[in-house]
């Protein structure tokens, strides 16, 4: 059994920062594997994302408010301590290391080899090597040095990239899965509280997946047999979990 998990946020602020942890994930695994020429597509998505868009103070505002939050629950009885001080270190931490960097990204501008890529990649097709021979260059070095230069290029984004990370782990764990059942494929659920992200747990087995849809206060779900293509008429058992 293989269990998935959807996410969908209600908010353009969520949307953003799970774009960029998703491709901070692939910068990472780029880092951990030669993955020749594809390690750019992430890179260079970051780099557009960055530039249309300063993300620094709408992060600073939330960690802000987060070790405002936590810090009020650390003398609660059923709380543990521990753990709220090691993301209130790790907020803090963040927040300065943000506060004092340049604007994520701007100093690969600088890069020429990057920027030579960058206008090629946009193109389809246009990695070949006499489009690109400092590419081809580039590839036929060792892979510890090419990942040694990664690194370097992944590091102008890892200020943001933190914080974004740390504040996402904090919503996703403002609420806990419980079991829930789609009626005919269908559930629809309303909240008090505004909320910012829907997670749908479900075990791949079923043949089916969620398309989720909402706003802040009300959501809904639709389960579609993959096979098919169309809305299931069977009720599906999943485990729903509504962060704020």
């Amino acid at each position: 059994m293989t269990e998935l998990i959807y996410e969908q946020p209600l908010n353009e602020k969520t949307r953003s920062y799970l774009r960029l942890e998703y491709l901070a994930q692939q910068l990472q695994t780029n880092l951990a594997n030669d993955h020749q020429h594809r390690c750019f597509y992430p890179l260079f998505s970051l780099c557009e994302l960055t530039e249309r868009c300063d993300y620094r103070g709408e992060v600073l505002k939330d960690i802000d408010k987060q070790i405002i939050q936590l810090s009020s629950w650390q003398n609660l009885p059923h709380i543990d301590t521990k753990q709220v001080n090691t993301y209130l270190s790790q907020l803090m931490n963040a927040r300065e290391a943000l506060s004092v960097c340049e604007r994520p990204g701007s100093q690969l501008k600088l890069n020429r080899f990057l920027a030579a890529l960058r206008q090629r990649f946009n193109m389809p097709g246009a990695c070949c090597n006499f489009d690109l021979p400092q590419l081809h260059y580039w590839l036929a070095k060792p892979w510890d040095v090419r990942q040694q230069e990664y690194s370097e290029w992944i590091d102008h984004f890892t200020a943001l990239l933190v914080p974004i990370k740390l504040l996402l782990d904090l919503t996703r764990q403002t609420t806990e899965y419980r079991d829930t059942v789609a009626t005919a494929g269908f559930f629809q659920g309303n909240s008090n509280q505004a909320l910012s992200l829907i997670r749908v747990k479900l075990d791949s087995q079923q043949g089916c997946y969620p398309t989720i849809s909402g706003h802040k206060n009300r959501y809904a779900i639709h389960f579609v047999q993959f096979d098919q293509q169309k809305h299931s008429d069977r009720s599906i058992e999943f485990k729903l979990a509504t962060c704020s």
